[in-house]
């Protein structure tokens, strides 16, 4: 660990802010786009929703004038078996036979059929108009099959009206049980058009009405080639008959627009209803505010963004200078070595190191020679690249990373060696004597000259000794050094004691011309 204090790291701040100014924009779009997702959800629920209820509706309203009509043709297969209908007069009969019911708006044409099928009482006319019905499909259906109750056949074109209509019908049992004719009764497809049209459902929303083996009786909007076409083999009606009631969604095979589809059986009738929505109609709104949220909170996001990352920038920019000047108020802009500041600051953390940990530490008090002499005759050009000199040999005597050289002031440097004896202390001031004779110094009209330093050596550990302080161990190598001066200087002294290391030979400073 480095005894240096810690300089504000430039850009941690501006970091932290800048990721924050992101992540809160990535917040409000993840809340934004939750929000979206619901509105979509709700979308799709009202539409489901309101399908079901306009289903509701058009169920019950077909099965009601489904379920009236077939009573009255009930009611003309039970009174032809009234006793004497046949002598009775044509308008009689015609009375006893059909109610008014069967004379609504909608309803077609109601006819009694014989089992030739010819027709022998109309609901319309007396005597009865002409017709041969007998091939007619819901004919062939009652004359096979006995006891099939209300049969609902597929749209036809009416041979008496012209029109288009949906055939019911009932088969008429002779007192024997065989074939005795059809009741026929039908409703006319513009009750289906009159009914459905009232209904907006959007430019691709349809409504549909099938017989259970796939014919369509009914569609709106209304499209002629679409009455009595059969899809029965199409994934949609396949989905309608999974189930009495239902919604799915699917593509269409008449015109290949994906839609959702609402069904349901109408009764106990073999006709399938269903409201087909367009999914693209179902979100269009959803769509429109979609884009305007999202264009809203990308914008947002966008300057939220650009402003944290100016900050940001502004911030590192800030927090980079303040780092730069408290380095700078840590360092002798001369020598470029830590100042007496960060000397003390440094002390006072190996110090503390020391104490607790139970670790010797030393520290050498490095003086230039007749410094001021050398100012004085060769002025303060030199005297600063002698400076300049004396901080590269100190920091080459030096190699461990806790080891700290220091300018304290004018030509006097420290040098602190952590966990280090007064041994081991030695060896560096050797070091630094070493590495002071091969300095070299040059300027133009200079005469000879030598550079020596002096060092005042202290070791300790700060348990167990009178030490106190890192005070006491600088007082006690400035003494040292003060010895050092006044024997004779370009040596060493250790506090408390004589240690003289062998002098290495004197360099004279090198003068260029």
């Amino acid at each position: 660990m480095s005894l240096l204090p810690r300089l504000v790291r430039p850009f941690r701040s501006a970091r932290t802010w800048i990721a924050l100014g992101v992540l809160a924009p990535v917040g409000m779009l993840a809340a934004s786009g939750i929000m979206l997702l619901d509105l979509r959800q709700d979308a799709w629920d009202k539409a489901e929703q309101t399908s079901r209820n306009l289903l509701q509706v058009l169920e019950r309203d077909v099965a009601r004038n489904v379920e009236m009509y077939d009573l009255s043709i009930q009611a003309a297969v039970d009174n032809l078996r009234t006793p004497g209908l046949a002598e009775l007069t044509p308008e009689l009969r015609q009375l006893i036979l059909f109610d008014r019911a069967a004379t609504a708006r909608d309803m077609g044409v109601m006819i009694v059929i014989d089992e030739h099928g010819g027709i022998v009482a109309d609901i319309d006319a007396v005597p009865p108009r002409k017709g041969h019905y007998s091939d007619r499909e819901y004919f062939q259906v009652h004359k096979g099959r006995a006891g099939l109750g209300l049969h609902i056949g597929r749209p036809i074109v009416s041979r008496l009206t012209g029109e288009r209509m949906l055939p019911f019908s009932r088969r008429i049992n002779k007192p024997d049980g065989t074939f005795g004719g059809v009741v026929l009764g039908s409703v006319k497809l513009s009750y289906f058009t009159r009914l459905f049209s009232q209904i907006a459902l959007g430019r691709d929303g349809a409504i549909n009405l099938y017989l259970r083996d796939g014919t369509r009786v009914m569609r709106q909007p209304f499209v002629e080639a679409d009455i009595g076409a059969n899809i029965a083999g199409a994934p949609t009606f396949q989905g309608f008959l999974r189930q009495n009631s239902g919604s799915f969604v699917h593509t269409s095979v008449r015109d290949g627009i994906e839609r959702h589809y609402t069904f349901t059986r109408v009764g106990d009738l073999p006709l399938i209803l269903n409201i087909a929505l367009s999914t693209d109609e179902i979100e269009a709104e959803w769509r429109v505010k979609a884009l305007v949220i999202g264009g809203i909170v990308l914008v947002l996001c966008g300057v939220t963004i650009a402003l944290s990352l100016l900050f940001g920038r502004e911030l590192h920019r800030r927090e980079a200078m303040q780092s730069e000047l408290e380095r700078l108020s840590l360092t002798d802009t001369l020598t470029r070595l830590p100042n007496r500041r960060a000397f003390e600051h440094a002390g006072a953390r190996a110090w503390e190191s020391a104490r607790h940990n139970s670790k010797s530490l030393s520290l050498l008090i490095v003086d230039a020679d007749h410094f001021k002499r050398f100012n004085d005759r060769y002025g303060h050009q030199v005297g600063d690249e002698v400076l300049q000199g004396l901080a590269r040999c100190l920091s080459a005597s030096v190699h461990r990373p806790n080891d700290l050289v220091c300018r304290v002031g004018g030509e006097e440097f420290a040098i602190l060696l952590p966990n280090t004896d007064e041994a081991g202390a030695l060896r560096i001031a050797e070091k630094v004597h070493t590495e002071v004779s091969t300095l070299a110094i040059g300027s133009a009209g200079i005469t000879a000259g030598v550079i020596t330093v002096s060092i005042g050596l202290a070791a300790g550990a700060p348990n167990g000794t009178a030490l106190s302080a890192l005070a006491d161990l600088y007082r006690l190598a400035d003494a040292a050094l003060y010895e050092a001066k006044t024997s004779g200087r370009n040596q060493t002294r250790c506090a408390g004691q004589q240690c003289v290391p062998a002098i290495p030979p004197r360099l004279k400073l090198v003068c260029t011309s």
